[in-house]
């Protein structure tokens, strides 16, 4: 018994599941395309490192350094070192 378009209720229920398959698979493919976690796995240390790189310029960490080490270079000579106390010649 065909309906008003020529299509038996058999023929209606095959293209059903046929497009229940389709939509099944497309949901799939959205699900792995928005899976972030997958995508970062593999590139976690980086951004790791790339994140504290960045937090140690922002918060000043070159200039702080730079001061340290210029600092060191206009005390003096080093004598003497014991544990955290040194002995400076200041010509």
């Amino acid at each position: 018994m065909a309906g008003a378009n020529g299509r038996t209720p058999e023929q209606v229920r095959q293209d059903i599941e046929a497009e229940r398959e389709r939509l099944a698979g497309a949901v799939n493919d959205l699900r792995a395309g928005v899976d972030v976690n997958a995508k970062l796995k593999d590139k976690l240390p980086i951004a790791a490192l790339a994140a504290l790189g960045a937090g140690f310029v922002i918060s000043g960490g070159i200039g702080a350094t730079m001061r340290l080490f210029m600092r060191r270079s206009r005390e003096g000579h080093e004598k003497a070192r014991l544990g955290p106390f040194s002995l400076i010649d200041r010509d």
